[in-house]
């Protein structure tokens, strides 16, 4: 479907149909703002939503804008899930693209296009850590799933399929473990109920009493810029 034009302070608005969809719902990132809409909403009702979400959108873009400009540095240290101290990230010369020190917690990365180099140890972390932890909160919560695969996707920070087979969204080893487990305890719930019906929700708040709050902060996580950059 075509993007939809809003004014000159925002980009294009890419406007996805979803057959799962039920409300128009908003996603703004750094890179974009992208409306997912239900299979039969009109060009009429998306315009109108857009309309009165306007405001909202414009404010949102700004402030991440912002964040964005006071960010740009590249980091000299990264703190990862699953680890109390931080890495120390070095970049020089060397045939890996990247290699963890983790008796030194150190990170040694290319220092040819070092922000590849900081995606590809963050995503070959996040595959290393995020299912051993996603096992862990299956076990503790009695939710059992089929596998797990950790991507690196736009707009989701997890899904679970008709099967059972979990994703993990890699960002995830960024954020604090809160939230990590937010995300699993979500995901796994879908097991026992394939859609957000109030008994899914019941099933959160058993393993989650404070998944509201969790929501709240995992829609607004401001992923750093370098994760963002297109190689």
């Amino acid at each position: 479907m075509p993007s939809v034009s809003l004014e000159a302070l925002l980009p294009e608005v890419k406007v996805v149909r979803h057959a799962r969809a039920r409300n128009l719902r908003l996603r703004v990132e750094p890179t974009g703002i992208r409306l997912t809409v239900p299979p039969f909403c009109t060009k009429i009702q998306i315009q109108q939503f857009l309309k009165q979400s306007e405001q909202w959108l414009v404010n949102t873009w700004s402030k991440q804008q912002q964040q964005l400009d006071q960010g740009r540095d590249f980091p000299e240290a990264l703190c990862l899930f699953f680890h109390s101290q931080p890495f120390h990230i070095i970049q020089q010369q060397q045939r890996y693209i990247f290699k963890f020190d983790w008796e030194q917690h150190q990170l040694f990365i290319r220092n040819q296009q070092p922000e590849a180099a900081l995606q590809a140890a963050v995503l070959a972390y996040a595959k290393q850590f995020l299912p051993e932890y996603l096992n862990q909160v299956s076990r503790e919560i009695g939710l059992p799933y089929q596998a797990c695969a950790v991507r690196k996707p736009k707009t989701r920070w997890g899904s679970c399929s008709t099967k059972h087979d979990i994703m993990l969204n890699a960002a995830l080893v960024l954020m604090p473990k809160s939230n990590v487990r937010a995300v699993c305890v979500h995901e796994l719930a879908h097991t026992k109920h394939f859609d957000h019906s109030a008994a899914f929700w019941n099933e959160v708040a058993k393993h989650d009493h404070n998944y509201l709050e969790h929501r709240r902060q995992l829609k607004q996580i401001q992923l750093p810029h370098w994760y963002y950059k297109k190689i």
